[in-house]
């Protein structure tokens, strides 16, 4: 089978080491992440949320899914927020993958967050985007133990939220 290819979306400063571990599965194709000097040339000066947003619209494009990588404090953030709606509205899946219990570059894990689909209503039902959006908690007792669930059941979880996103249009 083809990697898919997927927008990962995550709160980078405390997660961008997790997501990276997550990336290096192999079984998706995913966006790269902006270098620390890029962004700065992104997020700065005038115009700076259209200069975003036009850096999300690229970086989505020709992908099929978002995987919303769900860190502690993901949930509510203005742009995982802008990323999770413009997937929808642009008919990719969506799901969330939790990371909170994959180690970070000091071995430390972190609590687990807010669902941030809870936080998004889905424009037609107008219910939470929670009641469509899967958002998966990885089984497994220690980081090593949910790394392979996540590597085990990525592929899977895209191709669902795929099918998920096609059956609500």
């Amino acid at each position: 089978m083809v990697a898919r290819k997927c927008f990962y979306s995550f709160h980078y400063q405390p997660d961008n080491w997790r997501a990276s571990t997550v990336r290096q599965i192999g079984a998706i194709e995913g966006n790269q992440p902006a270098k620390d000097n890029d962004w700065e040339s992104i997020a700065s000066g005038a115009n700076q949320d259209e200069k975003i947003k036009r850096w999300i619209a690229e970086q989505m494009q020709g992908r099929t899914c978002t995987i919303v990588l769900v860190g502690t404090s993901t949930a509510n953030r203005k742009w995982i927020n802008h990323e999770i709606v413009k997937s929808w509205n642009d008919g990719l899946g969506v799901v969330g993958i939790r990371i909170h219990g994959l180690k970070d570059r000091n071995g430390n894990t972190s609590a687990m967050g807010k669902n941030p689909f809870d936080h998004i209503t889905h424009g037609p039902s107008k219910k939470p985007l929670s009641s469509l959006v899967k958002c998966y908690n990885p089984a497994g007792a220690t980081s090593q133990d949910r790394y392979a669930w996540i590597a085990q059941h990525l592929e899977n979880a895209v191709a669902e939220a795929i099918r998920i996103r096609k059956a609500n249009s």
